[in-house]
């Protein structure tokens, strides 16, 4: 699961106006047609990923991050039993130790953040300046719509109005996806298999 949600955060950025969704791709891309547009985005996914990883690898400490996560997750398990089953004198003893679980989870943070800032500005020029002329905005079909979040903060396919807006959004069919939606897909579904296969999975046992 954390492997998800450090792509999510991964990319945020994505969100960023004049970066967001609608900005990126290209009316003559690089590339052309779905199949292609879709193999190339899951073989940058695979790239960037591996890349990601060496550089986790390089930088963090992974059996420390491992020792960490599995201290702080024994705790948090302990202290969810205590609550149930109201043992107040074993709360009690849990809580004196909550300083120091902060501290361990301050530490997992910068471990984990550490990765962020050098990968943070490659993948950010890549996604701005290289990948929009790769592609065309949208480059895959999803048989469902994926906007899932409210407020469409996180825009995964067209919906009816991006149509109705095609000059702006340039969707020309409902449910078709942008790549920049393509691609998070494509990354959250081959990273945890590219951080087993690296042993940077923090959750490894």
């Amino acid at each position: 699961m954390e492997h998800i949600v450090l792509g999510f955060l991964g990319s945020l950025y994505l969100q960023i106006p004049g970066i967001g969704q609608n900005q990126l791709g290209s009316l003559n891309p690089w590339v052309k047609g779905l199949v292609p547009s879709a193999l190339g985005i899951v073989g940058i996914a695979i790239m960037l990923n591996l890349f990601s990883a060496g550089i986790r690898k390089k930088m963090v400490d992974q059996d420390k991050l491992r020792r960490l996560m599995k201290e702080t997750r024994a705790w948090q398990k302990e202290r969810m039993a205590a609550f149930k089953s109201k043992d107040q004198e074993k709360i009690d003893q849990l809580n004196k130790k909550s300083a120091y679980m902060n501290k361990l989870n301050m530490e997992i943070m910068q471990l984990n953040m550490r990765p962020m800032a050098i990968t943070f500005v490659p993948f950010l020029l890549i996604f701005y300046f290289l990948l929009p002329h790769m592609f065309a905005y949208t480059v895959a079909e999803s048989p469902i719509p994926l906007n899932l979040f409210p407020g469409n903060f996180f825009h995964l396919t067209c919906s009816g109005d991006d149509v109705k807006n095609s000059a702006k959004t340039h969707c020309f069919h409902e449910n078709d996806m942008y790549f920049w939606g393509w691609y998070f897909l494509s990354s959250i579904s081959v990273s945890g298999i590219i951080m087993r296969a690296t042993k940077t999975a923090a959750n490894m046992d």
